[in-house]
């Protein structure tokens, strides 16, 4: 494996402009895609989509799952575009930061080998996230589906990059889709109890979606993907909430507060801030991005809103090619993004 490296590694010579492999691995999957490192977003960059999310074990993210994947699909957009190879990579997933050892370990020979790939950007989704939005810049970046992490940086070594919440449905990812269905499935407990703070509204769509909700915690327990059948029932909150249903509307602001505060925990100060929001989460509608422009507007008056210009695989491409052409100034720290110069196997 390839040593880690704190630096964007030198510009590459006059010729031809390299191409570069992003990848985005996540909870819904694999997805892939090349571009040339002049033009990485492209629209639309070939991709390819594998369906299966990537295991984790005991050693984290599985490497030898993601390679499985990865290999043949980046063989085929390989061949499609009539290239040699990559002259960087970017793989970006979900619990990098935390349970990316293995991918660290394992990633870099295989790639150098398959594809004479010279820089490898390891990274945190947050970070493919926060590139995909706002590209190179000062800001902070929400990203939430079902779970919901905020990143931020001023771009300088002494900032670095700040992250707040992240810690997963059972002890954070506050405001993201597992957490409004799990309170909005709470209240519809509630309402079948007849406890205070239930919503008729909300145990009627329990029940449509899941069936009698006395069975729900013996159907929901034991799944390994809790947080998924938890985010699934965010949508209803939210239409109950567009509705006028009050306790779904109290959910929907909770959740707005929740993501504004992890915003101004990471924004960095100063007027020339952006703050942007990506993942599927915003894709709501208004009942959470009408209280989350208050929320934003109350507890960073100074940042500039920033609509995103991209998405995490979109990042992964940007990072890629910026590394490809010895221009990356976004922080090279930790495990939120490292780069190595990988040696083939």
């Amino acid at each position: 494996m390839g040593e880690p490296a704190g630096r964007t590694p030198d510009a590459p010579g006059p010729g031809p402009s390299p191409w570069v492999l992003g990848v985005d691995s996540g909870g819904s999957g694999l997805r892939v895609a090349v571009a040339p490192a002049d033009d990485p977003v492209a629209r639309p960059p070939a991709s390819r989509t594998c369906d299966e999310p990537v295991r984790t074990g005991p050693a984290g993210i599985d490497a030898e799952h993601l390679l499985s994947q990865l290999l043949p699909v980046a063989e085929e957009l390989r061949r499609e575009a009539g290239l040699h190879g990559f002259a960087a990579v970017c793989v970006g997933a979900a619990g990098m930061a935390s349970l990316g050892e293995d991918l660290r370990a394992r990633l870099p020979a295989p790639l150098a080998t398959a594809f004479g790939v010279r820089h490898l950007a390891l990274a945190a989704d947050a970070v493919t996230a926060y590139a995909g939005a706002l590209g190179q810049r000062p800001g902070a970046v929400v990203a939430a589906g079902t779970g919901m992490i905020a990143l931020g940086t001023d771009l300088t070594a002494e900032g670095g990059w700040r992250r707040a919440d992240g810690w997963g449905h059972l002890l954070g990812d506050c405001g993201g889709g597992a957490w409004i269905g799990r309170a909005g499935l709470e209240a519809a407990m509630r309402a079948y109890d007849g406890r205070p703070g239930g919503s008729a509204a909300l145990l009627a769509r329990a029940e449509a979606v899941f069936g009698p909700v006395s069975g729900l915690p013996g159907a929901l327990y034991p799944r390994p993907d809790r947080p998924a059948v938890l985010a699934s029932f965010a949508p209803e909150v939210a239409r109950c909430a567009a509705e006028d249903d009050a306790v779904a509307r109290g959910i929907m602001h909770a959740a707005a507060g929740h993501i504004a505060d992890a915003a101004a925990a990471v924004c960095p100060p100063g007027d020339q801030a952006a703050v942007g929001c990506t993942g599927g989460l915003f894709g709501l509608g208004e009942p959470l991005l009408a209280p989350l422009r208050g929320a934003l507007a109350e507890r960073l008056p100074h940042a500039r809103p920033a609509a995103a210009a991209g998405s995490p695989l979109d990042g992964a491409l940007a990072i890629a090619a910026a590394l490809a052409a010895g221009r990356l100034t976004l922080p090279v720290e930790g495990r939120l993004l490292q780069i190595t110069r990988p040696a083939p196997g």
